[in-house]
């Protein structure tokens, strides 16, 4: 017999087996997941959730397909916050200090409070690079935030109210477009498949069985 234990969902308590995820223990429990449910496999960051555990005060921050229930567990799903996104034109803006200060100047307000980098639910230092992004110093932001899901727990946590995600995708963006030699190898594969060089490739992949085209991803030749 598979051993359950009693989580709280919502406030509202529930009997689940022990073995599920926190969102397996919600679709058990009889939740449709219509928001807050993404890739299911720890990429997208769509099921940011935060927890307690009764009778401890730590919150936890999580992602909720890869969290394993336990018991006496308090469950808040987060599956959207109110992150700042600023416009602009990335041909437009070039990888100096000032164009964070432009964009996001409130991460300039960081009282160093770590609250973020212990909320991450990817593990990232995101003071850290916070503090490369403060510098101007957007190589190491980007490398630094590079397993970012975007999920907002760290922003949800922050008493400045910086938008580390954004300020993180922006690093990523200006590194990539300014910083990081060309790559031509990949210039060249555009350029073929905007010429149609892969049209009946592709044709032919999407003519097959599901099956195959799992067993074709699951052997592929990965590049090293």
């Amino acid at each position: 017999m598979e051993k359950f234990v009693e989580v709280y969902i919502y406030g509202k308590k529930y009997s689940v087996p022990e073995s599920l995820t926190i969102m397996g223990a919600m679709e058990y429990a009889g939740y449709q997941l219509v928001r807050g449910c993404g890739c299911r496999n720890g990429f997208c960051g769509a099921c940011a959730t935060i927890y307690r555990i009764k009778g401890k005060q730590e919150l936890h921050a999580c992602l909720a397909c890869q969290t394993q229930v336990e018991e006496g567990m308090y469950i808040a799903t987060l599956p959207f916050f109110p992150l700042v996104k600023q416009v602009y034109d990335i041909e437009k803006i070039k990888p100096t200090e000032q164009i964070m200060m432009q964009l996001y100047p409130e991460i300039y307000a960081c009282v160093g409070c770590n609250a973020c980098t212990k909320a991450c639910t990817q593990g990232l230092n995101v003071m850290q690079y916070i503090a490369y992004a403060q510098r101007g110093e957007y190589a190491k932001c980007a490398e630094e935030s590079f397993d970012c899901v975007m999920c907002g727990v760290c922003s949800s946590r922050c008493p400045a109210g910086i938008s580390h995600p954004q300020v993180a995708i922006l690093a990523r963006r200006l590194n990539g477009k300014y910083i990081e030699p060309e790559s031509e190898h990949l210039l060249q594969r555009v350029t073929e498949i905007a010429e149609g060089g892969y049209d009946k490739l592709i044709e032919e992949v999407m003519n097959k069985p599901l099956d195959e085209i799992k067993e074709l991803y699951n052997n592929r030749e990965i590049e090293k």
